[in-house]
């Protein structure tokens, strides 16, 4: 009985269209899509990597850059040419990996769009179905406000006789017989289209988005607060005390493929993304992992203003005093600021002011305060000390390093044991860390704060000098006109 009630209730459903598939052609005419797959994030990791490389060279933009080529030499403990050799081992095994990840996947076929929207549309009939029912518990009779609306709204009163639309019948032919099916109403084929085409493919992006900043951000965070993990495979992507756009990918190969590799495949896999969606995705996630190491806060990048997960706030986790913070990649920063790890120490560095100050007139808001780091240093007062709130304590080393070496300086409370905790991890780290990469920074940082405060002295003699000058030509116009005043006065006496 059950059974034949449903039966009824659906049976006056809108038939599907009949379709036949065929292999949907590759993106690129010659080679196929999976084969792109692999191709396409490696090519576009060394192209803009390239082009940072370029400018940095060139010094195009020095006014946006977060170190100094100075800092490049003196602060990173590992050379240029160990750089690429690494990134290369990690990128053959993220191509095994890849090609591996395409043969489980069937081949992106075309032909069943038409198909899969009509699904999509009768989904929409079937939830239609519901709403009788709902204007009913608010006490409405939808049935009868569908049949006063019938001459008038005929589609209208459809969706509230639960899309039951007595005027959309289509002919067919079955067997000769000339009989009448239901069809679907253009809203509904309309609405399922933008499911099918925007919203589904939105939804498996932003799915696959947040698995993949999930999986980076834990195992990341307990990379650096287990000291085993940290000593043995992360410290060797922080030889790169100042990042560089080629060095994004510079890591153990262990840490390479767990972290990057394989949390790309699993967000990719539970998305339940086609071939051609997964390179779109891969692609576009090492650009952004690319742009965050790039050392330039441009204001005028795109990738840098669509999150604060920027080449700023990721510039401060390589940073002595920041590196037990900030550990949110590649996309978004919600996990540090739910569970507490963002930096709260504001843009304690003088490096970062003088590219907010170049970023400001860049972008002419002198009434708005832009931060580089993306935090605010109120925070460190106001915030819980969770999950540093014993990182101080614990940094028994770190006493023993002169306070004249601990620069920058961070503010009282959150910062303060932010950065205790971070220059405690560099104390543990032997080979690649050690008392000299505080003495080293400290230094840079004080030459910075010198620069900057250079900077400044001259900008205020220009502005006084601009002052004085339109001063002289205001007093030397005033001057003129009240002596061709006494002119044009004694002109009339005499008149």
């Amino acid at each position: 009985m059950a059974n034949h009630s449903i039966f009824d209730r659906y049976s006056d459903l809108p038939p599907l269209p009949q379709y036949q598939t065929s292999l949907l052609p590759s993106l690129v005419p010659g080679i196929p899509d999976k084969l792109l797959t692999v191709i396409a994030p490696i090519a576009a990791y060394w192209t803009l990597s390239m082009f940072f490389h370029w400018i940095d060279t060139k010094d195009y933009f020095p006014q946006y850059r977060l170190h100094t080529p100075a800092e490049v030499s003196s602060r990173n403990k590992v050379s240029r040419w160990e750089v690429v050799r690494d990134v290369v081992v990690q990128q053959l095994i993220q191509t095994v990996v890849a090609w591996g990840l395409g043969m489980t996947e069937p081949d992106d076929l075309t032909g069943k769009e038409e198909y899969d929207v009509a699904v999509w549309a009768r989904r929409l009939r079937i939830a239609q179905r519901a709403i009788p029912g709902m204007f009913a518990m608010a006490g409405f009779d939808a049935v009868g406000l569908a049949k006063n609306l019938a001459p008038s709204h005929p589609v209208l009163a459809g969706v509230l006789n639960g899309g039951h639309y007595s005027i959309l019948q289509t002919a067919s032919a079955d067997y000769g017989n000339l009989n009448s099916k239901p069809d679907f109403t253009a809203w509904e084929l309309a609405l399922a289209g933008a499911l099918y085409w925007y919203l589904v493919p939105a939804l498996q992006y932003g799915i696959a988005i947040i698995v993949v900043d999930t999986w980076q951000y834990f195992l990341h965070r307990a990379m650096h607060m287990n000291k085993w993990m940290y000593t043995t495979f992360h410290s060797r992507h922080h030889r790169l005390y100042v990042p560089y756009a080629y060095g994004a990918l510079y890591n153990h190969p262990f840490e390479g493929f767990l972290l990057d590799t394989l949390g790309a495949s699993i967000a990719y896999k539970l998305a339940g993304m086609n071939t051609r969606q997964g390179m779109w995705f891969f692609t576009a996630s090492t650009f952004k992992t690319v742009d965050d190491h790039c050392g330039y806060a441009l204001p005028w990048d795109p990738l840098q203003r669509l999150t604060s997960n920027n080449a700023g706030y990721h510039d401060v986790h390589h940073q002595s005093w920041g590196i037990k913070t900030n550990f949110s990649q590649p996309f978004f920063t919600f996990w540090d600021r739910l569970l507490g790890t963002v930096w709260t120490g504001g843009d304690v560095s003088a490096r970062y002011e003088k590219a907010r100050l170049a970023a400001q007139k860049k972008t002419d808001q002198s009434n708005q305060k832009i931060t580089i780091t993306h935090s605010n240093v109120a925070d460190s007062a106001t915030q819980g000390l969770r999950p540093y709130q014993d990182d101080k304590k614990n940094a028994t080393d770190l006493s023993s390093i002169p306070f004249c070496d601990q620069e920058p300086l961070p503010p009282k409370g959150k910062a303060e044991l932010q950065a205790a905790g971070s220059r405690q991890q560099i104390l543990d780290d032997k080979q690649d860390g050690g008392p000299q990469v505080l003495i080293q920074e400290a230094i840079e940082e004080k030459e910075a704060r010198s620069l900057l405060r250079r900077e400044g002295r001259r900008r205020t003699a220009s502005s006084l000098s601009q002052t004085e000058g339109l001063k002289g030509l205001k007093d030397r116009v005033t001057g003129s006109m009240h002596g061709r005043a006494g002119v044009l006065i004694g002109m009339e006496s005499n008149r």
